[in-house]
């Protein structure tokens, strides 16, 4: 019974045929293509007729078209071939098939942080896990919006009334602004460090959530993770561990 299985190549297989048919189908539509498909197909069905029948003449004449049929097709649809590979080059459908979504978010995302942290702007992001944060999403604005590195600057801009606050990014979208998060209730913690690195350990403390948090006086960068901050990281350590979080 294992033969009626279908393998994973053989799914990933019909998927790129069905999509490469689909291309030209539509190419062929727009261009009229297709009256020289039909036409050949034509012959090829007029060659099988004549084999069957075996009308000899016929089949030798129709031969030429079935030994050379590639060049032919090849000639005839040149233009159409040509602007399928273009547009298969340009076209989203093969990037979004086999390009990682996770990785949608992360350019704009430290592109901001890395500004940031240059112009030593405060920010506090936090990305979800498996843990909700609705609680204390309440708190704040919902705007569930594509991540890009203008929103981030212009959220955390101390001249918006939208930069107190925490940003939380829920299914790699922006999803809330201005969210008041408890703080941490570590002394230790308590003692050395401001409301933002507080609130961005706190959070972390009873939920599986990572913080990101830039100071707004040195302008370094830190995250948390399991109520615990790590301090001083470069934009290549921050992507790793970005990483690490999401995938």
């Amino acid at each position: 019974m294992s033969i009626f299985i279908p393998r994973v190549a053989d799914v990933i297989d019909i998927i790129v045929v069905a999509f490469i048919l689909y291309r030209v189908f539509i190419l062929l539509t727009k261009s009229g293509g297709y009256q020289m498909l039909f036409g050949l197909l034509g012959i090829f069905i007029v060659y099988i007729s004549a084999s069957l029948l075996k009308l000899n003449m016929m089949t030798s004449i129709l031969k030429i078209f079935k030994d050379y049929w590639v060049i032919i097709f090849i000639v005839l649809f040149q233009n159409e071939i040509r602007n399928l590979f273009a547009r298969i080059a340009q076209t989203h459908d093969m990037r979004i098939f086999f390009q990682s979504a996770k990785k949608s978010f992360y350019s704009p995302l430290l592109n901001a942080v890395s500004i940031m942290s240059f112009r030593k702007i405060g920010a506090l992001i936090i990305i979800e896990n498996k843990s909700k944060l609705d609680n204390y999403i309440e708190s704040g604005e919902i705007i569930d919006a594509q991540i890009s590195v203008k929103l981030l600057l212009t959220i955390f801009n101390n001249k918006t009334i939208l930069h107190d606050g925490a940003v939380i990014i829920r299914n790699e979208r922006l999803y809330a602004v201005k969210v008041v998060l408890p703080l941490s209730e570590s002394v230790e913690y308590a003692q050395k460090l401001g409301t933002r690195h507080l609130a961005g350990v706190g959070v972390t403390e009873n939920s599986d959530t990572f913080s990101i948090i830039v100071s707004e006086e040195t302008g370094k960068i830190s995250v948390a993770k399991n109520g615990v901050l790590y301090n001083d990281l470069t934009i290549d350590e921050l992507s790793q561990r970005i990483k690490d979080e999401t995938s």
